[in-house]
């Protein structure tokens, strides 16, 4: 059986601004904050997502791309 592709970058978008970031995602961890490098909003993951990425970014976490779950 192949492994999945994991992509490690994905563009996050503000939902306060629309500003939109290109960010390299941490690949042993779910990260739950992330701060807008424009408005300084402090992003934290939508109720039943895991983290930021798999709310407002354009591909979900490592964990979830590979198919085992946030940690």
């Amino acid at each position: 059986m192949t492994k999945p592709q994991i992509e490690l970058q994905s563009t996050i978008t503000c939902p306060h601004c629309g500003h939109e970031s290109q960010e390299e995602m941490p690949t042993d961890a779910c990260q739950w904050f992330y701060e807008c490098q424009s408005c300084h909003a402090v992003l934290t993951p939508k109720k039943g997502d895991c983290c930021v990425f798999c709310s407002y970014a354009t591909r979900p976490c490592p964990p979830i791309q590979a198919g085992k779950g946030c940690s």
